[in-house]
């Protein structure tokens, strides 16, 4: 009898995306109502006057938050809020979610209350009904999974692949700060665990903090869309550091991209605290991660209505595939090519 002398490929090989995509390379669409499926943020379901736009995202103890100094009532809010960005970067208004828990036995129903405090009031402030999930126990970690549903008018629907030459790459709010935030966080945890008598030191960093523990969806800029009329070409929310959804956007829409270093919007918290840490505040911002931004592509034409809009900023331009993607270096104006270094799950 013979032996099958392949090696199991490692999951590190392939990483998040590259797993999603080898998973699900065979995958055909049967039904007529489903209109777009992996490989978004969200997939789309034609029903009769609209789309119904559907994510899930999951939150794993150890991987993706730490009970030490993450607050459960910001731990609900947070994963109602991950969720709720993929709906709003199809250009959708969220309107259900359902919730599924695995908890260990250290979870007291307290400890479950104040997650779903955080579930509900995220809930409220967003407009979203709470119509179901399940729960189950786990023999070791928390994981909470959402699902969220949103609507939009078929004509308004933003993809990924849409971008096209010419158009303008924005972004909203400003980026890295999560990322900063972790590190502060991450830095008195090793502090404490050297020493349990020492007292934290978050002075001067409530911005970034919260940008991380209790992260904001952009509604408002979804809202601006549909006041100005305007529709985006392509948008993506950014989860995983601004390079790795720029290459996302580019790969998806067959098009190369440049952005310029010293466009890219920074809170000053996040460029001291940076500094304070010996990090690059340009880097936390192209391969943090979960700044929940969006970022998208506008037809040049907008240029005069937005140049000035504070939800957002214009921070590149598309160019052809052929020209790849590339950040413009302030002061030297090198071409430096863009990695998809984000966080890996």
């Amino acid at each position: 009898m013979s032996e099958n002398t392949n090696e199991p490929t490692p999951l590190t090989d392939l990483g998040e995306f590259g797993l999603i995509e080898r998973l699900t390379k065979d995958i055909e669409l049967k039904n007529a109502t489903s209109k777009l499926g992996v490989g978004d943020d969200a997939a789309l379901i034609k029903n009769e006057k609209a789309m119904t736009v559907v994510s899930t995202d999951m939150l794993v103890e150890g991987v993706h938050f730490d009970l030490l100094y993450m607050p459960l009532k910001h731990l609900g809010y947070k994963a109602v809020v991950v969720n709720l960005s993929d709906i709003y970067a199809m250009n959708a208004v969220p309107t259900q979610i359902t919730v599924s828990l695995a908890l260990s036995n250290r979870m007291s129903v307290e400890a479950l209350e104040d997650i779903y405090e955080g579930i509900n009031l995220a809930c409220e402030l967003y407009g979203v009904d709470l119509v179901g999930g399940d729960t189950t126990s786990s023999l070791s970690r928390t994981v909470i999974s959402i699902t969220a549903l949103g609507q939009v008018e078929q004509d308004k629907v933003v993809k990924r692949s849409g971008a096209k030459e010419t158009d303008l790459i924005c972004v909203s709010g400003d980026l890295g700060a999560a990322f900063a935030g972790l590190q502060i966080l991450e830095r008195e945890k090793s502090v404490f665990k050297d020493n349990s008598a020492m007292q934290p030191d978050f002075s001067g960093k409530d911005y970034i903090l919260e940008r991380q523990l209790k992260p904001e969806a952009r509604k408002d800029l979804i809202e601006y869309f549909a006041k100005e009329g305007i529709v985006p070409t392509a948008m993506i929310d950014i989860s995983d550091g601004l390079s790795s959804e720029l290459i996302h956007l580019a790969k998806a829409s067959k098009v190369g991209v440049q952005v310029y270093e010293d466009k890219i919007p920074l809170d000053a918290q996040t460029i001291n605290t940076c500094e304070e840490l010996n990090l690059n505040p340009v880097m936390a911002a192209l391969n943090g991660g979960e700044d929940y931004e969006l970022l998208f592509t506008l037809p040049i034409q907008h240029f005069e209505k937005i140049k000035r809009e504070p939800l957002l900023t214009i921070i590149g331009h598309v160019t052809d595939q052929g020209s790849g993607n590339n950040m413009v270096a302030t002061g030297t104006e090198a071409l430096i090519e863009l990695k998809a270094q984000g966080w890996q799950h």
